[in-house]
């Protein structure tokens, strides 16, 4: 097995999907910007991963980084989540499937392997299936050969984690979710990952919490600290231990993002809004 030392895991992570053929410039600018985090998925129904690459590729000529500066995630998604366009043979096994889609990426973004490897959902919605254990395992043997650094599992309830957990599986090290304020910033899985050192990847922080960044609260915490609502947010998720992702397509919001990390709210703050909403 290589022996390349895992990217550190960054602060930020910039998340591509739904950009299209803006995919390109905008994985461009968000390296230049100062992202070193980029998220996608071999999933051409909302991403468009070969882009990503190509935009990756205009950053190394433009010596803006190095693919050792980057840390990469993409995700395998199962063919209920795919439209027609499809990174692996459908007739194939589900572990081929996963070897299939992940030689693809590895294609598509140019490098010899990704830094985290994440399962895009559950086969079902309610319950961590044989499917789902067979998937697993074909990606645990993609991070054992070298071309994936660490795994992860995204759109999952407690009840995936915690049957995941019964069948004595390999934990892993991401969960990345969509992250509402009305149902407690995700709360109980968040604990769940506390408890087990998982970090836990928020997602849709802003577009999933239009009332929480138009609540006066906020306004007035953003005034009072000189920030913009979504720095307050982004502030706030790294408070309660969420790593956030940001998809924002214009320059200014991508430098605003990744100036609330010199942002501090005060304790009360974060389990205001903690509790504002939730």
């Amino acid at each position: 097995m290589p022996t390349q030392a895992v990217s550190p895991v960054p602060d930020f992570l910039y998340g591509t999907a739904w950009k299209e053929d803006r995919t390109p410039a905008l994985t461009e600018l968000a390296l230049r910007k100062g992202f070193r985090g980029i998220d996608t998925a071999n999933q051409r129904r909302h991403y468009f991963e070969e882009g990503v690459g190509q935009g990756l590729a205009a950053a190394y000529r433009a010596g803006l980084v190095k693919r050792d500066d980057l840390f990469l995630q993409t995700k395998f998604t199962y063919q209920g989540g795919q439209d027609h366009r499809l990174p692996y043979d459908p007739a194939a096994s589900l572990s081929v499937q996963v070897a299939q889609s992940m030689a693809s990426s590895l294609d598509h973004l140019a490098t010899d392997h990704v830094d985290s490897f994440v399962l895009h959902g559950p086969s079902s919605n309610y319950d961590w299936t044989d499917a789902d254990v067979e998937i697993w395992e074909a990606m645990g043997k993609e991070r054992d050969a070298g071309r994936v650094r660490l795994l992860g599992v995204s759109n999952v309830s407690l009840r995936h984690l915690q049957q995941m957990a019964a069948t004595r599986a390999e934990l892993p090290a991401f969960v990345q979710n969509r992250c509402y304020a009305r149902l407690g910033w995700d709360r109980a899985v968040r604990m769940f990952c506390g408890e087990r050192k998982i970090i836990y990847q928020g997602f849709s922080l802003l577009t999933a919490n239009q009332e929480v960044l138009h609540h006066p609260l906020i306004a007035n915490l953003a005034a009072s600290v000189n920030a913009t609502p979504a720095q307050v947010v982004f502030s706030f998720a790294r408070a309660i231990g969420i790593l956030p992702l940001t998809g924002t397509s214009s320059a200014d919001h991508m430098q605003q993002d990744l100036a609330s990390r010199d942002l501090m709210l005060p304790p009360n703050a974060v389990q205001t809004i903690e509790s504002m909403a939730g």
